[in-house]
């Protein structure tokens, strides 16, 4: 049985840390439905993980907002915007942390932009004329990553 989620493309939700789960949620199902291999899956729900919560602990200060996930293949390419309705934020300006100092030395936090970075092939940003946010995230090579039907989905 085919869910709502499976053919929109687009997920509108007012959301707070606790909500994350709807969020996560969407993205399982619309790679599901893309038939994306798991691993792929996995990195995908890391950087929206991480950017949403982003959004909602910094641009929203830890209160219910906006958020707006959009999934789609475009060929080969799978694409995911995040849109907020908070302050501007550009994380492709955040520096990357300094990996090669000791645990002790490094600042608390300031690790996820950085992840997010590795889960993706590419991070974009962009202010919204209204008012907000436009993460764009990328994963390139997506015909390779497709689950095969019967298979573990381990194709990467």
């Amino acid at each position: 049985m085919r869910t709502l989620m499976e053919d929109c493309p687009l997920l509108q939700i007012t959301a707070g840390l606790e909500d994350l789960a709807p969020i996560r949620d969407y993205i399982r199902v619309r790679a599901a439905a893309l038939k994306i291999d798991a691993s792929t899956t996995y990195d995908l729900l890391l950087a929206v993980t991480e950017i949403v919560t982003n959004m909602l602990v910094h641009g929203y200060q830890k209160k219910a907002g906006f958020v707006e996930v959009e999934v789609n293949q475009e060929g080969n390419t799978l694409v995911v915007h995040l849109r907020d309705r908070a302050a501007p934020f550009d994380p492709t300006r955040v520096k990357p942390p300094d990996l090669s100092l000791p645990l002790e030395k490094r600042p608390l936090g300031g690790m996820g932009i950085y992840l997010v970075n590795q889960m993706v092939d590419t991070v974009s940003h962009r202010n919204l004329p209204q008012g907000g946010n436009e993460i764009t995230l990328v994963i390139n090579g997506i015909s390779a990553r497709i689950a095969q039907e019967g298979s573990n989905g381990n194709a990467r």
